[in-house]
């Protein structure tokens, strides 16, 4: 008897281990499908967007945590909606490159009519509970939306080495949707939030370019590196970054502090971008611009947030 009990005790154990080992196999799909880790960085920006918009109003942000949810869900929805559309349509060159070939559009653990429903049903989602906050907040995430999908994914990103510009309009959106929730009016501060993002964009993923360039070759998709070579992407993202420079003095408004820590933060990445004339290996160099720049976004737009800080509650 005691045998049959263990024997039916590990029968059900395995069951239970492949249930768990299945359901941790969809999420992870499901996290794949829907780029979490693009969403995750893009609501950091919808949040400042949102978190400035009701300081520079003057208004208490406990006064608008039911806006502040529907804006960060709708933002999320469309965000992931154009994602799964993005993968939806690239299935026949993801499974030429290493960091896409595991993707269950390829895999084939979602298939491809399901994909494209859930993006169009998700996008439509994010539009509508944007449309509950305002009008413009909709419109930005419809802009972006569209210049993702469309713009980028069908027609430039294999046609021409400026895709990656392209691109950045839609990746420039969040913060404009966040302020735009809070106040539809024109104002300095999204307008550099705006650029900020839009500049910030071009040498994350010139960088990101570099260090895939083989597989973007196999793939013929003509990213700048592989077309006219490291040495010309090398002086376009420092460019680039050059470029970041003026735009903290926009927000002066922030406070001299974060003016001057935002400054060293530019000025850091642009040693580092002109230090890649002097090294050697530029696949080492094209990575810690890469890592570099994701910390960049991340301590940007929480530098804005703790500078503007009182107790929201």
């Amino acid at each position: 008897m005691e045998k049959v009990e263990t024997a039916t005790s590990q029968v059900v154990t395995n069951t239970s281990l492949a249930e768990e080992k299945k359901s941790n196999s969809l999420l992870a799909d499901i996290k794949s499908l829907i780029k979490i880790g693009i969403i995750n960085s893009n609501l950091i920006t919808v949040f400042a967007g949102f978190w400035l918009a009701t300081y520079f109003s003057g208004y208490s942000f406990s006064d608008y945590i039911g806006t502040f949810i529907i804006t960060m869900l709708g933002s999320a929805s469309v965000i992931a909606g154009g994602c799964m559309l993005n993968n939806w349509y690239d299935v026949d060159i993801d499974p030429i490159m290493k960091r896409t070939k595991t993707r269950p559009t390829v895999t084939g653990t979602i298939s491809l009519q399901t994909v494209l429903v859930l993006g169009i049903i998700t996008s439509f989602i994010g539009f509508i509970l944007l449309l509950f906050t305002t009008i413009q907040a909709m419109l930005f995430a419809f802009i972006g939306w569209f210049v993702y999908v469309v713009l980028y994914t069908m027609w430039s990103k294999r046609r021409y080495t400026l895709n990656t510009t392209i691109g950045s309009f839609s990746g420039a959106a969040p913060p404009l949707i966040g302020w735009a929730a809070i106040d539809p009016n024109f104002h300095i501060v999204p307008l550099v939030l705006f650029l900020i993002m839009f500049i910030w964009q071009t040498p994350h993923f010139l960088a990101l370019a570099m260090r895939k360039n083989e597989e973007y070759k196999a793939a013929k998709i003509p990213m700048l590196p592989a077309v006219h070579g490291f040495e010309f992407t090398k002086r376009q993202i420092v460019i680039y970054i050059a470029c970041l420079l003026p735009l903290p003095f926009y927000l002066a408004s922030l406070g001299t502090t974060f003016v001057m820590l935002a400054t060293l933060l530019n000025i850091g990445w642009l040693v580092l971008g002109i230090s890649g004339f002097y090294m050697k290996n530029d696949i080492k160099w094209a990575t810690i611009i890469f890592v570099y720049s994701l910390n960049y976004l991340t301590i940007f737009f929480l530098m804005m947030v703790v500078v503007t800080w009182n107790s929201p509650f």
